[in-house]
């Protein structure tokens, strides 16, 4: 098999749909030999934060001297990212074959009759795989969708982290923050850690759940604090201390944001408690893990005239940390958006939080089948300065002729805009 062959492959299984459950991927990796056994792992889900908190932890553990995996979701451009080691993305060639040798697996286990995994399912499978072949010490593994049934959810971690809870995977997990609390609090494991910044009743069913479990709780406000010491040539300086530890010191990321604190802070305060078992996660690779942080497509900035910042923002409260942001790195500058979502997301949610009246608004579809018509996200933002681009590039470059110098243009509203922009930007640079 090689890679345009695996994606077929790939491709063939989205017709599987999004099935939650675990019976399929335990008979998988039970057929497998459990490669997810052959390391340590730490577990990260949450609303928005959960992509960015688990690259700053790999980041620290590779400052560390420790050979690190990564598996996050979705891509951006290549599936080969979504797979990484000591932060290189896994090659075309060991995805191919990682993906081959599960497929082996996959088809032995559906001829004794049992259901046949999904995309994601057989991806995951694959990725644990590739680890134990790479030879991983630890790997740090963000969950898919909730929690509580993710194929993920079939890891013992050193850690449970859940960064935040608000509404999302409504289809899926439940129609109120309790519900998806609960799908969250799902990969909490017996007497393992558990860090969170999640408040409220999420917050309280999170501490509930883990004082059953017999599971420490460390609480972003209670037990970890941190704050931003300000922005400078696009790098944030962060003070952030620990009650139980006594660290504190102040750490500079490339990530930008005032939700990037408290992202920042959930993987500090991770790594201390891995610290407890392996000294090489130090301070001082905490400092240098943080400063050398890639999370690419998350309030990115491309330096120039004008400024171009892209952010996967596509719910309403990533919506809200990203005009935030904006507002933050930017104060003087009037925003020209390059705007695409998906039609099952709550698209007034995100136009109330993101939009300002002074903005210009050019839409474009973003390169999803699920994608919303331009026309239609038209009709949500009645007084808004509005005008539709027949592609991205089309609607970038409108955009490039709209804004002046002291202007900022942001690319948002679906994950699946970013890798394009991205691709885009880069043309237009060897140009």
């Amino acid at each position: 098999m090689n890679y345009p062959e695996a994606l077929a492959y790939l491709a063939s299984l989205s017709r599987f749909g999004i099935q939650l459950g675990l019976e399929r991927i335990e008979t998988l990796l039970e057929l497998m030999d459990h490669p997810e056994r052959c390391y340590k792992t730490v577990h990260i889900t949450g609303t928005n934060g959960k992509g960015s908190t688990s690259a700053m932890l790999a980041s620290i553990l590779r400052a560390g001297g420790i050979k690190t995996g990564l598996y996050t979701s979705p891509h951006l451009e290549d599936y080969t990212e979504r797979m990484t080691v000591n932060g290189h993305d896994i090659s075309r060639e060991s995805f191919a074959q990682s993906v081959a040798y599960t497929r082996r697996f996959v088809e032995h286990a559906v001829a004794q009759g049992m259901e046949h995994p999904t995309e994601f399912e057989v991806l995951t499978a694959a990725a644990f795989y590739f680890f134990a072949e790479a030879g991983v010490e630890y790997a740090v593994i963000e969950v898919g969708l909730g929690g509580l049934y993710d194929s993920t959810n079939v890891i013992l971690p050193e850690v449970s982290v859940i960064t935040n809870v608000t509404l999302e995977h409504t289809d899926k997990c439940g129609p109120t923050v309790l519900d998806i609390a609960r799908h969250k609090a799902g990969i909490i494991k017996a007497g393992k850690p558990v860090v969170t910044a999640a408040q409220g009743p999420a917050g309280d069913l999170i501490a509930s759940r883990s004082a059953e479990l017999g599971s420490a709780l460390y609480l972003y406000g209670r037990d970890i604090y941190a704050q931003s010491e300000g922005i400078e040539s696009f790098r944030q300086k962060i003070t952030i201390q620990l009650q139980k530890s006594g660290l504190s010191g102040t750490f500079i990321t490339p990530l930008l944001g005032r939700h990037q604190v408290e992202n920042a802070a959930l993987a500090i305060m991770t790594a201390q408690l891995l610290a407890g078992h392996d000294p090489r996660i130090s301070v001082s690779a905490m400092k240098t893990g943080m400063e050398q942080t890639v999370w690419p497509g998350r309030f990115e900035v491309f330096p120039g005239s004008p400024t171009i910042v892209v952010d996967g923002a596509h719910n309403p409260d990533g919506a809200r940390i990203l005009r935030a942001a904006l507002d933050e790195v930017f104060p003087q500058a009037s925003v020209i958006f390059v705007f695409g979502v998906l039609a099952d997301k709550d698209i007034a949610g995100v136009i109330r939080e993101l939009f300002r009246p002074q903005d210009r608004i050019i839409l474009v579809k973003p390169y999803s089948e699920r994608a919303a018509a331009p026309e239609s996200v038209a009709q949500l933002l009645t007084g808004y300065q509005t005008k539709i681009a027949d592609s991205l590039e089309n609607g970038l470059q409108q955009a490039g002729r709209l804004a002046g110098a002291d202007q900022v243009i942001c690319v948002a509203g679906s994950l699946y805009l970013i890798g394009s922009t991205r691709q885009i930007l880069r043309n237009w640079t060897k140009e």
